[in-house]
């Protein structure tokens, strides 16, 4: 199946969409609650931890030449909440920032018969759009309330 190269923009979309956002939060906005244990902050550092997940994911699929996936879901992010909660708000949406920038870059480089491996394998490694998107979704809904 040949890889919709639509992802980019999709990609770039929501990375600007999530810029725009962190921008204009304020430090008391970042702690506002997202659900019942995430803050707007948490929820930004989940979206930092994932994409540098698809990071890894690109480099052995590279180095193996074959679509890689670690043994990851829920239980990381179960696992991972203190320690995304222990990172100051505003590191955590400078991070998210430059996460999306730098893996919308590699995915934008990636060489395609191996970025079309990972989107066969799991399109949400490649379209990181979907991940985001849902997100701040979250995000923007907890902060109306």
């Amino acid at each position: 199946m040949a890889l919709d190269r639509s992802f980019i923009q999709l990609n770039r979309a929501s990375t600007e969409r999530l810029r725009r956002l962190v921008n204009t939060l304020t430090d008391e906005q970042l702690l506002r609650p997202v659900g019942q244990h995430w803050t707007v902050a948490i929820c930004l550092a989940h979206l930092a931890f994932w994409d540098r997940r698809v990071m890894y994911v690109m480099e052995m699929t590279r180095k193996e030449g074959q679509a890689f996936s670690p043994p990851v879901g829920i239980v990381v992010n179960d696992l991972s909440l203190p320690l995304w909660a222990a990172i100051p708000p505003r590191e955590a949406a400078r991070m998210a920032v430059e996460t999306a920038d730098a893996c919308d870059k590699q995915l934008e480089a990636f060489p395609e018969p191996l970025l079309e491996i990972m989107y066969n394998n799991r399109q949400r490694d490649v379209v990181r759009a979907l991940h985001r998107n849902e997100h701040l979704d979250e995000v923007n809904a907890a902060l109306r309330s």
